[in-house]
């Protein structure tokens, strides 16, 4: 092979290279900007949920049903915010602030914090797969960035109470309401919207149904978080 057409070979890759992430990025914009609109029918942890399902001898189904953002109990909304999120409504996907406590406490802390936003956890669970990589975070950013530039915070928050794990092969407000509370999403109570809040950090340790006294705890705490907001008025900032 000469010198020429050694780099014409690898102008040629190059090229390639650019092109296929070029198509990926157009991809991207295309798929989230139209979600604004089509609502999801599975998220990527659903996907890892039910195919760690099989590899386990099991073959049960996800329960996952959807429920528009008008029809929910508000008190919903409210407290996935008061637990999850209290800066939702004013920033752009990341909350710097919370970032640099969970930092600072993070150095003296055995446990860790985290920071994540609503916006974050929703580009995580709806595209990407679970683990604590620089890769896997820069992705989320990138998603979270977009979710944040194409959607307005109500759907951002539609979307998530719909794909959100509440249990043992159980997503979505909807699907833990009838499953564990025997009730319809729509009818909700404050203190019940709390209580599904509450088992967020860990839905898989955590259970609605049989609340711990740890859940138990959080769930008052919820409900405190969500008076100091300001109750239902709060969602009128969205």
């Amino acid at each position: 092979m000469n010198k020429i057409s050694f780099i014409k070979r690898i102008s040629l890759i190059i090229k390639s290279f650019f092109k296929f992430w070029l198509y990926v990025f157009i991809a991207s914009i295309l798929i989230i900007f139209f979600m604004r609109w089509i609502n999801p029918i599975f998220s990527s942890i659903m996907f890892q949920r039910q195919i760690e399902a099989f590899l386990d001898g099991e073959f049960k189904l996800i329960s996952n049903s959807w429920i528009d953002y008008d029809e929910v109990s508000k008190y919903v909304p409210l407290a996935l915010i008061a637990a999850e999120d209290q800066n939702f409504p004013s920033h752009y996907g990341f909350d710097f602030e919370q970032i640099k406590k969970a930092l600072k406490e993070n150095f003296y802390r055995k446990r860790i914090r985290g920071a994540s936003t609503i916006s974050q956890q929703l580009a995580k669970n709806l595209f990407l797969w679970e683990g604590k990589s620089f890769v896997r975070k820069g992705i989320e950013a990138y998603f979270t960035l977009l979710i944040e530039t194409l959607w307005d915070k109500k759907r951002i928050l539609e979307v998530y109470m719909n794909i959100i794990e509440l249990g043992d092969m159980t997503f979505g407000v909807a699907s833990a309401s009838k499953i564990y509370l025997k009730r319809d999403a729509s009818k909700l109570t404050s203190s019940q919207a709390a209580l599904i809040a509450s088992v967020l950090p860990n839905p898989k340790r955590f259970q609605i149904e049989r609340p711990s006294g740890y859940v138990r705890a959080r769930q008052s705490w919820v409900l405190r978080q969500m008076n100091l907001l300001g109750g239902l008025d709060y969602l009128k900032n969205l």
